[in-house]
């Protein structure tokens, strides 16, 4: 028996399927991109990304969206189906670093490893190596991408950054020690900023929030947050503006856990000195 072709001949891959559905619902209603903007109060555009396949939209536009065309969960269902799809991890990542590119303020935390933004070449670099990359030019070229990303910290318009890291990134170093005590003096460099702060959730704080959570808080210019929360696997992408207040708010009880910045320049000032500069013991 010959295999059976698909009913109806859509795409079976999630993310195509779901954009298939919201053109083919748009052109059912006659409805124009403007037209479905002013009815449900979203910028026009944003429909135009969902439909070219450049955004998934947040649950609650989708939510809207079933409203509008009367189709209840089916956008909703199509929308979890194409978000948990780990194909798409690497669009979701270049869609966090557009965001991240245009925030107007951004708060991290790591309980594990030096932020992206505060890497050195050399630790970025080692890290990317453990994660799986061998060296060549992948490597190299993502090493590169990372060291670009750190612009995003200087220069005009640059946002406020915070940054919360677990102690233990600062105990768990480079092997070599010239290029740790390169790490920990850029962190000092970085923190002096103006609009850099750096703080450290010590030891003795405990057990506290976000204890296994990797995570980056986007305050966008128009006021909303969005959420990036990574493994060393993957990474999801939170636009919902409920599950980002909760993050939120676990955020804010951390920072009252951790080390005030002055505190923390102290303790990183402490770990140079048990990491002394090479050259200058080598006199």
């Amino acid at each position: 028996m010959p295999p059976r072709r698909a009913v109806t001949g859509r795409s079976q891959e999630p993310r195509q399927r779901y954009v298939e559905e919201l053109r083919l619902l748009r052109a059912q209603k006659g409805d124009s991109l403007r037209q479905l903007g002013d009815v449900l109060g979203w910028d026009w555009s944003l429909f135009g990304k969902m439909e070219s396949g450049q955004t998934l939209g947040s649950p609650e536009v989708v939510q809207a969206l079933d409203q509008h065309y009367g189709t209840p969960g089916l956008l909703l269902t199509l929308w979890e189906l194409a978000a948990g799809d780990p194909t798409q991890f690497k669009e979701r990542y270049r869609r966090f670093m557009a965001l991240e590119a245009e925030a107007a303020g951004i708060q991290q935390h790591s309980p594990g490893v030096v932020p992206g933004l505060l890497q050195t070449e050399t630790y970025a670099y080692r890290l990317l190596f453990r994660g799986g990359l061998a060296p060549g030019a992948e490597l190299d070229q993502q090493v590169e991408a990372r060291m670009h990303r750190r612009e995003i910290l200087s220069g005009q318009g640059a946002p406020q950054f915070r940054a919360i890291l677990d102690e233990a990134v600062l105990r768990r170093g480079l092997l070599d020690r010239a290029e740790w005590h390169e790490q920990l003096k850029h962190l000092v460099e970085v923190a002096e900023q103006p609009n850099v702060t750096l703080q450290i959730l010590p030891f003795v704080a405990g057990l506290c929030e976000l204890a296994n959570t990797d995570i980056a808080l986007l305050r966008m210019p128009e006021g909303r947050t969005a959420a990036w929360v990574e493994t060393g696997y993957d990474g999801q992408l939170i636009e919902e503006s409920a599950r980002v207040e909760r993050l939120q708010f676990s955020y804010d009880r951390l920072r009252d856990h951790a080390l005030s910045p002055r505190e923390t320049a102290e303790f990183i000032l402490r770990l140079l000195e048990e990491v002394p500069c090479p050259s200058a013991t080598s006199k």
